[in-house]
């Protein structure tokens, strides 16, 4: 569909190039070019409000749509099995040496059973795409993001989150944030309800710690070799 409204947007400086010194059918050709480059580098909507909503720029590329259905099917089952056969035999597990589809499947199935919901979150965090062969989810951790230090980061998950005055549900909200990053003032509390942070205005206060989630938290990467995709890191941290 790009490329038949490309065509069309073209003619018109086909026709006009016939007096700028230039064959009509060069530049057809360039304008063609520079049109499609442009719409194929567009950004696809957010799916929800905010700086750094999920989008999805993995739709559509070379079985990849397959590769996240069994993605998917394998986490909605628990199937380590089915998750493991997604994995490249050397996959990245952590950055201690942790690595390969016997050690992910031993994770999964009683070291660390929370994998199971770090990657259910995952899911619905869309999808960056680098180039036609590779992909990071969440989306927002391949985006550039120098406002915070990725060490204290964290993205509010949400759309209309009250960053509130005081750590308590009933206090007063300062104001909504949706989908965008702050930083925490006084390190994370785990056990804490909320947090203190800070957005990149400056404006202090306190978001519920449930609605947060650590810029180096897990992240899934994957790539595709011929056509077959598979998962190649999944780790958090630095």
């Amino acid at each position: 569909m790009r490329f038949k409204i490309c065509l069309v947007l073209t003619l018109p400086l086909a026709l006009a190039a016939c007096g700028e010194g230039k064959a009509p059918s060069e530049k057809l050709k360039d304008a063609t070019t520079e049109l499609v480059e442009e719409a194929a580098g567009e950004m696809p909507p957010a799916l929800a409000e905010g700086t750094y909503a999920p989008r999805d720029e993995c739709a559509g590329l070379p079985g990849a749509d397959a590769f996240r259905a069994a993605l998917g099917r394998a986490v909605e089952a628990r199937d380590a099995d089915a998750l493991a056969k997604l994995a490249a035999p050397d996959v990245k597990l952590d950055f201690g040496g942790g690595a390969g589809t016997a050690e992910l499947r031993g994770r999964l199935d009683g070291d660390a059973p929370n994998l199971w919901d770090e990657l259910d979150t995952l899911l619905t965090m869309g999808c960056a795409a680098d180039g036609r062969a590779s992909m990071t989810i969440p989306w927002y951790f391949a985006q550039e993001i120098d406002a915070v230090d990725p060490m204290m980061g964290m993205i509010v998950t949400g759309e209309n989150v009250p960053l509130r005055l005081e750590p308590a549900s009933e206090a007063d909200v300062l104001e909504p944030v949706s989908w965008d990053v702050v930083e925490l003032v006084d390190g994370l509390e785990p056990e804490a309800p909320f947090q203190h942070v800070a957005t990149t205005k400056g404006k202090r206060g306190y978001i519920a710690t449930d609605r947060l989630r650590s810029l180096i938290d897990y992240r899934l990467m994957a790539s595709s070799r011929d056509g077959k995709w598979s998962i190649t890191s999944f780790v958090a941290g630095d």
